[in-house]
């Protein structure tokens, strides 16, 4: 690659990082959530909580030296990364200014930018369903050292949050189908690679999690999650009514005091606190989730049908990122005071963000993207898009219908966990409007 060329790209991806992160350089300070600074104490007090994953936390201690930000530079940079990667798998290779376009058109259309400039695992999915496409589905695009740096990005994103893992674990089982029904040989090193990134993501968790727990164990969270959704649809307390008293049951004695919230009961509920929390209540939870599934399994079907439609449409972009997070500050200011003054003199703790206006925007381009993915999928003939591109479409949407199950049937319909993949299906569609305007801007250069 010339000189010239290599200084071009180079500008690129520094304006493309820049882009990626202004939110947080208008903050002052990376964005903070509500589960941040569960993450970040995991290292410190050395026990495993619900969702909060070790491996997201040891990188936040990682980051703190410099008060976090070169763990947003690393998730703007991968997300720069994997974009380019997908820009030349369809066929846009070495045009820097279609990569600057495609993202400031995400950056204002989409969600992205406050993914990138969180400290959150959530952009990490959104990569690692991309990721994973291009090592099954477009493996001879690649690089000879380009696949090590996937399985590497797929087994991070996999460690960071079971959801995801449970996402990348649907895509490669509709891999697997899919090669067994056409018989595509050239797929199979990709299926065998996938298989090697997830792998590799579950081993980190039980080693993350021994690193700082001393035991061999899974990130807590599963069926206790579920028995919030399923709390929140009624079917609790009708298990309890059909089956109380029992003496093995402590929440029969509470069980018209239960909330009809999945999330009043986790974070503000007196008296889950008062029965010791997740590890009070732990297994009695996981118990009567199951047995709710065998007992009444039509009505399961039903409510978990109805979250999984609710989740698809709750995208609204910066679910939690909000002033009162009283528990992160808490975190930071005792194990990181030497960054408590930056935080609470960033904007976000002064109020000033706000993203109501945003979402007139974000919202309604989320669900129109939606809409225009089988579109696309049926319009795979045309030469101007490509087959590829209508591939990627039928791809995300196969990822965004498994987090919508995952994190609304099997947990609870939440914006920020539609927020966190929807803007993929935002990159689909400028990506076809670009692949439809590539031949009216000159060929390439290879």
């Amino acid at each position: 690659m010339p000189m010239r060329e290599r200084v071009h790209w180079a500008l690129c991806v520094a304006v493309c990082i820049a882009m990626l992160i202004a939110p947080a350089l208008w903050n002052q300070f990376p964005l903070l959530q509500y589960d941040t600074g569960g993450y970040l104490a995991r290292w410190y007090e050395g026990i495993l909580v619900p969702s909060r994953a070790v491996v997201y936390g040891l990188m936040l201690n990682a980051g703190v030296p410099l008060a976090f930000w070169p763990v947003l530079l690393v998730q703007a940079a991968a997300t720069v990364w994997v974009i380019a990667l997908m820009l030349r798998a369809h066929g846009l290779r070495r045009r820097p200014l279609i990569l600057l376009g495609i993202i400031a058109a995400l950056s204002i259309l989409s969600t992205l930018p406050w993914l990138t400039s969180i400290l959150l695992t959530d952009i990490f999915c959104g990569l690692g369903v991309l990721a994973l496409y291009l090592l099954l589905m477009r493996a001879d695009t690649l690089t000879r050292a380009e696949p090590i740096g996937l399985i590497i990005l797929i087994a991070v994103a996999a460690a960071t949050h079971s959801a995801t893992l449970a996402v990348l674990l649907a895509l490669m089982l509709a891999a697997v189908v899919h090669f067994l029904i056409a018989r595509r040989r050239s797929r199979i090193v990709g299926i065998w690679r996938g298989l090697i990134a997830l792998t590799l993501g579950i081993a980190m968790v039980f080693a993350a999690d021994y690193v700082v727990a001393k035991r061999l164990a899974w990130t807590p969270g599963g069926f206790a999650l579920s028995f919030g959704r399923m709390l929140q649809d009624g079917i609790v307390k009708k298990y309890l009514d059909e089956h109380c008293p029992d003496s093995k049951l402590q929440l029969c004695a509470y069980k018209d005091q239960l909330p009809d919230d999945a999330d009043v009961w986790f974070w503000g509920s007196p008296l889950f606190d008062q029965l010791g929390r997740f590890g009070g209540l732990g297994a009695e939870m996981e118990h009567i989730a199951v047995a709710s599934v065998i007992a009444y399994p039509g009505l399961q079907a039903e409510t978990a049908a109805i979250a999984t439609g609710k989740q698809l449409i709750d995208v609204h972009s910066g679910e939690g990122v909000v002033t009162s997070i009283w528990h992160t500050y808490a975190i930071i200011e005792r194990y990181t005071p030497q960054l408590a003054p930056a935080m609470h003199a960033a904007r976000q703790q002064q109020g000033e963000l706000s993203f109501t206006t945003l979402n007139r925007l974000h919202y309604p381009v989320a669900l129109l993207s939606m809409v225009l993915l089988p579109f696309i999928v049926l319009s795979g003939r045309r030469q101007s898009i490509g087959g590829e591109t209508a591939e990627l479409a039928a791809a995300i949407t196969l990822a965004l219908l498994a987090n919508a199950f995952v994190c609304g049937a099997l947990s609870n319909p939440h914006d920020r966990y539609g927020a966190r993949m929807v803007w993929l299906a935002v990159f689909v569609v400028v990506l076809a409007l670009a692949r439809t305007a590539a031949p009216r801007l000159g060929k390439p250069a290879i």
